[in-house]
């Protein structure tokens, strides 16, 4: 992990959270002062960081991320996703388990944590598998993982639904003995079989692509925040997609219900009808809804249904996404373009303020995975982790200078409002205008 910057830094004329403009005083990788103090109590010699016209937001968070090492580093490592990250602002992330050893025993967990820090970018905390081998059968080492170095608190089988109802329960249940929480893939099998590929409707017909109807995910959701009101444990709702979903959640949360939702960045803009031409870039898991979904989940985001935004992000090789649109590899990239998609579609609409921002992409992510390093705010002895944001600059992206690895990036070519002009991570610059800074890689 990046150390401490060893000269104190002022960062002078950003707008914190969109609240008004103080200035940062960074001292051994700590905001040690803001305002006028930071004016009064910098040292002589500090490093001046000139921030105006900027929004400061805390080091993003994403309890989401693909970072494919070990066993595909074809398509990413965690030095270039790490990076990826860092360019969009973030200053942690959750390395998804469905790598290849999959990350379902304590060893895995403490490696992919050794390469993460190696890395230096952002903090890569590893998710663990909740069955072995993402096989849904037996449950992985839960309780070594947790006690592990890793420290893991969030277990996932992504990329499959752990469908057994009964093995389900008992993950809840020995989570909840040091606190963890279950992050489910929402798809039941039988009704969202291998073949299905994009939502089930009029526009799936026409296209003769096989559908998966909204209720696969539905009926998922529906029992898991049965489960956990069961069990009295936590669980975690990965990329909801349908407003049905949105819907269960809603209710489970005024029951009282310990269950969190996330939203990725390609559900809350892009809609199925992108399919019509049949480009596997836009082939996802689970798939892009019509415009109905989308705006159900705009609304759940801003309203707080929906706690935080997660990128799901997900590189593939060309060989693996450049197929008939039924054979491609499900996902997408999210990481460098995250921020940008929720200020594009959620604040210059003014559902959601800087600080909003912050709560969804920072604060909450960091609470829902009991990570305490992250997600503290822009507050007097906070680590400093920091994104600075030009709000109101347009960025027309270009897939081939991503930080990742691969090329599958749904946002090329679009334009985009708000971009990440330089991150911290604990008082050190770890990405700058897109490029990385910082970090050992």
């Amino acid at each position: 992990m990046s150390s401490a910057t060893t000269t104190p830094l002022v960062v002078t004329g950003a707008d914190l959270l969109g609240q008004g403009v103080q200035d940062i005083l960074v001292v051994d990788g700590h905001i040690a002062a803001l305002g006028a103090d930071a004016r009064e109590q910098a040292p002589a010699g500090a490093q001046q960081l000139h921030a105006d016209g900027m929004v400061a937001l805390p080091g993003l968070v994403d309890l989401h991320t693909h970072l494919r090492e070990p066993g595909r580093e074809d398509a990413e490592t965690i030095a270039t996703g790490s990076a990826a990250a860092a360019a969009g602002g973030y200053t942690a992330v959750f390395a998804m388990a469905n790598t290849s050893p999959v990350t379902d025993t304590a060893e895995a967990a403490e490696r992919v944590l050794d390469l993460g820090q190696r890395a230096g970018y952002v903090d890569v905390h590893p998710v663990g598998a909740v069955t072995k081998e993402l096989a849904g059968l037996e449950l992985a080492e839960l309780g070594l993982m947790a006690r592990s170095r890793a420290r893991v608190r969030v277990f996932s089988d992504d990329g499959r639904c752990v469908h057994d109802a009964r093995l389900m329960r008992r993950a809840l249940e020995y989570v909840k003995a040091f606190d963890g929480v279950v992050s489910q893939h929402a798809q039941d099998p039988q009704l969202a079989d291998g073949t299905a590929c994009c939502h089930e409707g009029e526009l799936s017909g026409r296209l003769g692509l096989p559908g998966w109807p909204g209720v696969a995910e539905e009926s998922i959701v529906a029992r898991d925040v049965m489960l956990a009101r069961h069990t009295g444990s936590r669980v975690h709702i990965a990329h909801v997609s349908t407003a049905g979903s949105v819907e269960v959640v809603r209710w489970a949360k005024a029951q009282g219900i310990a269950v969190t939702a996330e939203v990725t960045p390609h559900h809350l803009m892009l809609t199925t009808d992108l399919l019509t031409g049949y480009d596997p870039v836009y082939k996802v898991n689970p798939p892009l809804r019509p415009a109905e979904d989308v705006e159900a989940l705009r609304t759940a985001l801003a309203d707080g249904t929906i706690d935080i935004v997660a990128t799901d992000h997900a590189p593939h090789v060309r060989q693996d996404k450049e197929h008939a649109f039924t054979d491609a590899a499900f996902g997408m990239l999210g990481l460098e373009q995250a921020l940008a998609v929720v200020t594009t579609t959620m604040v210059t609409t003014g559902r959601m303020g800087w600080a909003d921002v912050a709560r969804v992409m920072s604060a909450a992510p960091a609470a829902i995975a009991r990570l305490r390093t992250q997600g503290q705010g822009l507050v007097v002895g906070a680590p400093a982790n920091i994104a600075l944001v030009d709000p109101a600059r347009e960025v027309t992206v270009d897939s081939a200078t991503s930080q990742s690895l691969s090329r599958n990036n749904p946002w090329h070519g679009r334009t985009l409002t708000g971009a990440v002009h330089l991150t911290l991570l604990r008082g050190d610059v770890t990405a700058r205008e897109g490029l990385v800074w910082g970090g050992a890689a």
